[in-house]
């Protein structure tokens, strides 16, 4: 079938990879097509059959899974990598979307999430499981009161371009949903960071997720 996902396991632990792939083959859209107990081994794999999706752990032996997506970045190979870690850390998510992870969950997410994360990242979507949204939240908590004042200083359009972020859309793509052009949309992204006073994309990629629910909210 030519609309099969291809994908890649890589964990250290043959019982995980076992209840990963009985869960992703209940998809008849996807297909495990190689497994791999350590890094070195899964970046071999990667280089030699390209599976369009590799789901990676986080602590392998050899390369760990950062290093993995890193020297898969630096290949300019097509693989998109989804992490599937225990580690629910702002900080690592944030390492391991830095060195190329599209994706990010926790083991132990439901069936149909992990599913629903290769579909995503396979189109070219960004997926942060919900487990790890609501730990999110929660780190920040103590900001949540300042959450209607941050907002407050966005204008409409900007807040659509935040929460367009939130749901893992690229410059282009949110340029496409709203109509404008991508420059544009990179010229909203740099106001937004100086008037929230935060900098760089991945500190804006954070606050939108953590005020998502309030993007949503507000918007309609």
């Amino acid at each position: 079938m030519s609309d099969v996902i291809r994908v890649l396991l890589a964990d250290d632990h043959p019982v995980v990879r076992r209840g990963l792939k009985a869960t992703i083959e209940d998809d008849e859209h996807l297909q495990v097509i190689a497994e791999a107990a350590d890094g070195n081994d899964a970046l071999r794999l990667i280089e030699e059959i390209r599976p369009a999706v590799a789901i990676l752990d986080i602590d392998m032996p050899g390369l760990n899974g950062l290093g993995v997506a890193r020297e898969v970045t630096q290949r300019s190979l097509k693989t998109r990598i989804i992490f599937m870690t225990f580690h629910a850390d702002e900080d690592l998510m944030r390492a391991a979307m830095d060195v190329g992870g599209k994706g990010y969950l926790l083991k132990g997410s439901e069936t149909e999430e992990v599913c629903a994360a290769i579909h995503a990242v396979n189109a070219g979507r960004t997926y942060i499981g919900s487990t790890m949204a609501a730990v999110l939240l929660n780190q920040k908590a103590e900001t949540a009161g300042s959450t209607s004042l941050n907002l407050k200083v966005l204008t409409l359009t900007e807040k659509k371009v935040l929460r367009l972020i939130a749901d893992g859309l690229s410059s282009k793509e949110i340029g496409d949903e709203l109509g404008i052009h991508y420059r544009t949309v990179e010229n909203h992204r740099t106001n937004m960071c100086r008037k929230l006073e935060i900098e760089g994309a991945n500190a804006l990629a954070r606050f939108a997720l953590q005020h998502r629910a309030a993007l949503h909210e507000r918007l309609y």
